[in-house]
């Protein structure tokens, strides 16, 4: 049984994603994201890291690719997705074992402190992004009169 628990997380890759296919086909990729807590010292008036929680994070099909070519070890990134928990049995020891992933909607680079070029992909069953579509010129350019 598994439980989903919306989330948005923001923070670094810790190493270039892993891009892959299950056994079904479906295009996958992994990567860690490293989310790092902030708090004020009241003493020094400045800004300290309060920890870090690494969260594993999963994103499929034609995203995937993107992840893959698009974010690097130490880039940052925004991840909207489900927090998913889930166990499983570990075949080596036989002991129910506790999972947590990020099943990632949508995956992108964090703006706040680099720029980045879109490069826009056509939709897996659309047309190509640069396809012209039927041209027509107007009546009163065709020739045709208008009567009425």
């Amino acid at each position: 049984m598994t439980t989903k628990i919306p989330v948005t997380l923001e923070g670094n890759l810790t190493a270039d994603p892993e891009h892959g296919a299950g056994e079904s086909g479906n295009e996958y990729a992994r990567f860690t994201l490293a989310v790092n807590d902030r708090k004020l010292n009241e003493s020094t008036g400045r800004w300290e890291d309060a920890g870090t929680v690494f969260h594993r994070v999963v994103v499929f099909n034609q995203q995937s690719r993107h992840v893959t070519e698009s974010l690097h070890k130490g880039d940052s990134a925004i991840v909207v997705g489900d927090l998913r928990f889930g166990s499983y049995t570990d075949k080596e020891s036989g002991q129910t074992r506790e999972t947590r992933d990020v099943i990632a909607d949508n995956v992108g680079a964090s703006l706040k402190f680099a720029g980045a070029t879109m490069n826009r992909a056509p939709k897996a069953s659309g047309p190509a992004a640069d396809a012209s579509g039927p041209v027509a010129a107007p009546a009163s350019y065709a020739g045709a009169g208008v009567a009425r």
